[in-house]
């Protein structure tokens, strides 16, 4: 059986209240149209086209070149927007999936049912359907006693009894594509809005005798993101299940509830995820790793029994066995070594550091590359810009870097040579060697007195 699918993706989204498609915009760090996406490729729907209009240019950027693309000009309707796609439909078999896509909740196993239960009834339509708890708004399933759909009402055209029924459509289907492609031309605009509906390829199908199925799929899946809201609370719902999928792979997570974590994250096993984090992008965090309270990582490389506590990362990868913060910033296109500790108020930037180098705290390290077995003072700073260039220091394994020095790049400290606390270095450090860079001080005796700075003392 061959399988491909219609995504409507044209709408303009105004409830958003957007200068960007509703589309791109990102519920647990992926993009709804790329959700359903991904869903369709988990049930086996590789070949997709994507109805698009209002901002596609932003949609096409979001999904790239791997699918098909067909334009609505004027949105007239999801029965319109269906008829865009008929190029795409042309000299295949099989059956089509329509789907929206703002609706990010949607699974692939979910599509796969709705797929076997076509295929098991070789009926021209399957409406995916849901039972909702409150179905006002919605329209009506209606079924026949042979458990066949007969038609969909719309909630305005209900009679009392109809009105009781909790079965909706959904609004996604999965069709024979030569049944849709046969009432696809018949479709008219008769109603206020001037609009072809795609529900009333329904009724061309039953009045032509052809058999209409339906396939329930959780409620919980099938409701679109429609403004900020919704997007929101679809973002918890995604964001429970990833943290979820994490415990059950051997991560513990904490509090799902304040921790949030993209789809493409990955975390290794015995690891413990803390309170308040967030884990973004393409971060990847290893085997035993300690992650928070009230940490961000974004496209970040955590190695083995890393720990990182308090702080931001950005961009960069920490080693094994590392120990980041707590209050820790580490900017992009940094590489922490293993076994070093680099604690509170520490900046870290574009810097490489080896392995066992301690920066406790109040440091910054910019524009580095730090070797092993460093002691990083506190207080210490790298200056690496002069207004105009950025410049880089170099740190010796073995160096000392005492308290309150400024290391003024481009600069050599060589391997296992000190710097005296409180020094301005501005030339190159031999190996083993000493550096002093301070003025030699002088005590002036009774200044206070003669100036009459004498400070005044409260309470």
């Amino acid at each position: 059986m061959e399988y491909c699918a219609i995504v409507l993706a044209a709408g303009e989204g105004k409830r958003m209240r957007s200068k960007r498609s509703k589309l791109v915009h990102e519920a647990a760090g992926k993009p709804l149209v790329r959700w359903v996406a991904d869903a369709l490729a988990e049930a086996g729907v590789a070949d997709q086209v994507f109805v698009v209009g209002h901002l596609q240019e932003q949609v096409r950027a979001t999904l790239g070149d791997g699918c098909a693309y067909a334009v609505q000009e004027r949105q007239l309707g999801t029965g319109h927007a269906v008829m865009q796609a008929e190029g795409f439909l042309e000299g295949r078999s099989g059956v089509v999936l329509v789907l929206y896509g703002d609706t990010p909740l949607l699974r692939g196993v979910t599509l796969e049912g709705l797929l076997a239960r076509q295929r098991e009834t070789g009926a021209a339509g399957v409406i995916m359907t849901a039972r909702a708890p409150d179905p006002t708004g919605y329209g009506r399933v209606v079924r026949g006693a042979d458990g066949l759909v007969s038609g969909i009402v719309e909630e305005k055209d209900c009679t009392a009894v109809q009105r009781t029924i909790r079965e909706i459509n959904a609004g996604m289907y999965a069709f024979d594509v030569a049944a849709l492609r046969s009432v696809l031309g018949r479709l008219e605009a008769r109603n206020a809005a001037g609009e072809y509906y795609l529900t009333d390829t329904i009724g061309l199908l039953v009045s032509d005798g052809r058999p209409v199925d339906a396939f329930e799929a959780p409620y919980a899946e099938v409701g679109g993101v429609n403004d900020r809201v919704q997007l929101q609370a679809a973002s918890a719902v995604l964001n429970r299940r990833i943290c979820e999928a994490h415990m059950r792979a051997g991560v513990t997570v904490e509090d799902p509830a304040t921790t949030w974590i993209d789809a493409s994250v990955t975390i290794g096993q015995d690891t413990t995820v803390l309170p308040g984090c967030r884990l973004r992008g393409a971060t990847e965090i290893g085997a035993d790793c300690v992650v928070g309270p009230d940490t961000r990582l974004t496209d970040t490389v955590l190695e083995d029994a890393a720990e990182v506590v308090a702080s931001v990362v950005v961009d960069s990868r920490i080693g094994v066995r590392a120990h980041i913060g707590p209050f820790t910033y580490v900017r992009p296109g940094s590489a922490i070594g293993p076994d070093c500790r680099i604690g509170d108020f520490v900046e870290v930037k574009n810097s490489t550091i080896g392995h066992h180098t301690n920066a406790a705290h109040l440091a910054y390290i910019g524009d580095a590359d730090v070797g092993d077995n460093v002691n990083y003072g506190c207080g210490s700073i790298t200056v690496n810009y002069d207004g105009a260039t950025k410049s880089r220091t170099t740190i010796g394994s073995g160096a000392f870097i005492g308290s309150n020095s400024n290391l003024v790049a481009p600069v050599r400290v060589e391997a296992d040579a000190y710097v005296a606390a409180g020094s301005t270095i501005t030339a190159d450090v031999p190996a083993f060697a000493l550096a002093i860079g301070r003025a030699r001080q002088v005590n002036k005796e009774g200044w206070v007195l003669k100036k009459g700075r004498v400070r005044k003392r409260k309470g």
